[in-house]
């Protein structure tokens, strides 16, 4: 019959495979070995854990057996009950056979027994909790081993300010001190490490399938009510989370004489709702302090990495589970009278000191290994020595395993690091695995739990050794964030609540970084998810980026609209009312009561006043702007490219893309052409306002990372071109089209003529008749700046181009025009030949005929 004791005596010969694709966890290869390795010392001492002559130590003593211990109860425990949720997965599981009969010619050899399995299970903690009974005594005293550490790392905020976590000046002689603890590997590992975590075991898979205990250990009530106090919802497998409080009522009230039990959920619920989410806020306020404090500290003297390397990774560790419990809240609590408890603004910097953190243990590697090599052979070594020495009972083949720690450890020489020779432990893990397994024999010669110390030496060893040869795993252990890539939708939110909290736009590069994480989600064993998780990577950090450079390309864009604003009030058409005002005050005349608005003079806007701001209308903007600006580009220059599922990303070149395409709008807009009416700015003020846009885009190498200098180039070049990169008009396309139908066509007819003592087109004013003046687009002033200058910002491409498309256009104009007049000039001489004897219509003839001498000899000045 399947079942948990099935699984026991069958190892890891059970499909591991279908066990991911269900559960989403997989143990890596090491921990796939170590399993294989405890269970055939299992067999070999005649040891299983349904017996009842097996005692568990204090998990600290054999940490690494329990652990897995527990991750067996717990993936095997969510594997059927997340199975039992699959509404119709009898008739996958048919399906499945009958077409392993169509293409094998027989069915699956495991249907019967999974088909069984799935009909026996139709009730899963019922079924589970009598398949568990056998093994209530492990169980219970594998759970009762972690209230220490559940009771140590659920206290209060308040609870570990005052006992100065985390905080290593707050003993200034302590400071080079090592850090260590007597349980050195649940303290950097955390709560969710440990069969994925006592927050998991405790209040809901473990009392769940060992209720009896319950009503007979007092101890394991008060640890099943504070894991119930804890959380409202644990996680089960990613993103399918179990709720608790329902789950565990609706159980015990199918159980008889449970009344008393359902009274005690009731009661922690209420208990969680009203107090676990402001518990949880707390702690994350604390732990931005504390982590901030932490890592300005060992930025500043990276030499502390290796003394308090611990430190770290239990800071790392409690934000990952505090961000965790965030997220899978935020995900399934809906209704809530404190909503602010499950939404966080500022969680994006608890993220980014996390990244900091793990930047400060990649980039001084060297520092850790290069301390902990001389930690292990000149400290360890010699402890551990001691330790076998004053053991009482120690059998042949226990000894020789200790004896080889000692020998490995003492071999270890600072030349290693220096050469940067691989280490590899791996060996070492295992035989210590090996000798808990022995040890833990309840008829064991030698008793782990008889001898302490070799527990907590071997297990402050063990993490010793990983700052050699598993610092990459270490950090990923301890601060992997990839629950977010199943929590898609409060990723989004709480980013959206980042990017309206000014004080934390500085940390949003943290949330294009936290997808990086997602690639550990991947699984060797189940390829086929690979896509899913790139993609969904992918795709939230290019929405991240695009919305971070979105906003800063904003806030440059305001900041160039403004200095715009600013050079206008530059421009020689604003300085008559500037020179009548002067005027008049120097000849003391009174000015008039109905004039134009008073304007502010230039530079106004740069005086302070007494309470700090400008006096300007803009000005302040002006300082909201280029604080959010500095804000954001600390943001894009935090990193200069990161690596998401292979594909490396660079935050500035998102930047640049936004900006060259605002740019090239701007550019345009300033123009102000309209169509229907052929209204259009004077290409002087157009390359005023360009060339403000141009001196602050220049000065934006003070702010960001991006070369300013490429983006004008390139936005410049394409604005010489017909067509910018979007397919959109250009300045050239435009002010070129306007010059020629617009400006040329009316001077063909008349309308406009050209002046040369003014050196320039003149308006010819008619009657009914709007017209632009033609002087204000052809002077000097606006064909030097404007064509002229076009060429000198850009090069010479609009000039040529313009001039090249006059040069083709004037003169089939002027044929044209001569064509008509020629053929007009021939009737009349003809109407003249007809009508010489009458001489009032030959003086009008006459007349018209001079007119149109005129229009042939101004086509010819053309020409």
């Amino acid at each position: 019959m399947p079942g948990f004791a099935a699984l026991l005596s069958a190892g890891p010969s059970i499909s591991m495979r279908c066990m991911h694709c269900i559960a989403g966890r997989i143990p890596s290869s090491r921990e796939q070995r170590l399993h294989m390795h405890a269970h055939t010392h299992m067999h070999n001492c005649s040891w299983t854990l349904t017996t009842p002559h097996y005692t568990a130590p204090p998990q600290h003593v054999n940490y690494d057996l329990t652990k897995n211990y527990l991750d067996l109860v717990v993936t095997y425990t969510s594997v059927i009950m997340s199975l039992s949720r699959i509404e119709d997965r009898k008739a996958l599981i048919g399906m499945y056979n009958c077409a392993h009969e169509m293409i094998q010619g027989s069915g699956d050899p495991s249907y019967a027994r999974l088909a069984q399995m799935v009909l026996e299970y139709d009730t899963p903690l019922k079924k589970l909790a009598e398949e568990f009974g056998p093994h209530t005594k492990a169980v219970t005293s594998v759970l009762l081993s972690l209230h220490f550490l559940f009771a140590r790392r659920n206290q209060s905020a308040e609870q570990w300010r005052s006992d100065q976590l985390l905080s290593l000046i707050s003993n200034a002689a302590t400071m080079l001190s090592p850090a260590s603890s007597d349980v050195v590997s649940l303290d950097f590992r955390g709560l969710g490490a440990v069969g994925r975590g006592p927050e998991c075991t405790a209040q809901g898979v473990g009392f769940l399938l060992c209720h009896g205990c319950l009503s007979s250990n007092p101890q394991c009530l008060e640890l099943w009510k504070l894991g119930l106090q804890g959380s409202l919802y644990i996680s089960l497998i990613r993103d399918d989370a179990l709720q608790i409080h329902k789950v565990t009522e609706e159980f015990f009230s199918s159980l008889k004489g449970y009344g008393k039990r359902v009274a005690d959920v009731k009661e922690c619920k209420e208990h969680a709702v009203a107090h676990s989410g402001q518990l949880h806020r707390n702690r994350r306020a604390f732990l931005r302090n504390a982590v901030r404090e932490l890592e300005a500290l060992l930025s500043h003297q990276p030499g502390l990495l290796g003394p308090k390397a611990l430190s770290v990774f239990m800071a790392l560790s409690l934000c990952r589970d505090e961000v965790n419990w965030l997220v899978r809240h935020a995900e399934h609590v809906t209704k809530t009278k404190t909503p602010e408890d499950y939404a966080n603004s500022h969680i994006a910097e608890l993220l980014f000191l996390m990244e900091q953190l793990r930047t400060l243990v990649h980039r001084h590697g060297p520092v850790i290994q290069r301390y902990h090599v001389q930690y292990l052979a000149r400290f360890d070594a010699l402890l551990l020595s001691d330790i076998i020495q004053n053991l009482t009972v120690c059998p042949e083949e226990e000894s020789i395993i200790m004896s080889s720690f000692v020998s490995t450890l003492s071999s270890l020489t600072l030349k290693q690091v220096d050469k940067k020779e691989k280490f590899d432990f791996s060996g070492l893990r295992l035989d210590w695995f090996r000798l808990q397994a022995y040890t833990s024999v309840a008829k064991a010669p030698m008793q782990l739990r008889e001898s302490p110390d070799v527990g907590r030496v071997m297990n402050l060893i063990m993490f010793h050794s990983r700052m050699l040869d598993s610092l990459e795993e270490l950090v990923v252990e301890t601060s992997d964030l990839s629950a977010f890539c199943f929590y898609v939708r409060p990723f989004e939110k709480l980013f959206a609540l980042t990017m309206e909290e000014p004080a934390m736009l500085r940390f949003t590069i943290a949330f294009p970084l936290v997808c990086s994480h997602f690639a550990h989600c991947a699984h060797p064993m189940c390829p086929e998810e690979y896509p899913h998780l790139k993609s969904c990577s992918l795709g939230l950090c290019n929405n991240f980026l695009k919305e971070i450079a979105k906003q800063a390309a904003n806030c440059i864009m305001d900041a160039c609209a403004e200095q715009r604003k600013l050079s206008e009030q530059l421009l020689p058409k604003h300085c008559a009312s500037t020179i009548s005002k002067a005027w008049n005050k120097k000849a003391q005349k009174q000015p008039p009561k109905k004039g134009e608005p008073e304007r502010d003079e230039p530079g106004a806007e740069s005086q302070r006043t007494g309470s700090g701001d400008r006096a300007g209308v803009s000005a302040p903007s002006m300082d909201k702007l280029h604080q959010m600006l500095s804000e954001l580009s600390l943001s894009i220059n935090h990193v200069p490219s990161f690596t998401v599922f292979e594909h490396m990303v660079t935050p500035a070149e998102y930047l640049s893309s936004h900006l060259e395409t605002r740019l090239n709008r701007s550019f345009v807009w300033m123009a102000s052409y309209n169509q229907a009416t052929q209204e259009i700015a004077r290409p002087s003020e157009v390359l005023a306002g360009l060339r403000s846009y141009l001196a602050f885009i220049q000065s934006l190498g003070q702010f960001t990372c991006m070369d300013s200098s490429r983006i004008i180039r390139n936005v410049l070049l394409q604005q010489t071109q017909p067509l910018d990169s979007s397919g959109e008009q250009t300045l050239t396309t435009i002010y070129t089209n306007w010059y020629l139908e617009a400006l040329l066509r009316q001077a063909s007819t008349g309308a406009i003529v050209l002046s040369p003592a003014m050196q320039a087109f003149v308006s010819v004013p008619r009657k009914g008749e709007q017209s632009f003046s033609a002087e204000e687009f052809s002077d000097i002033s606006a064909l030097g700046m404007g064509m002229r200058g076009g060429g000198t910002v850009t090069s010479p491409s609009p000039s040529l181009g313009a001039v090249g498309r006059v040069c083709w256009l004037t003169p089939v104009r002027c044929l044209e025009r001569l064509k008509h007049c020629i053929a007009h000039f021939l009737h009349l001489a003809a109407g003249q030949l007809l009508k010489s004897c009458h001489v009032p219509p030959q003086r009008l003839l006459h007349e018209r005929g001079r007119s149109v001498s005129i229009a042939i000899s101004r086509a010819g000045s053309f020409l």
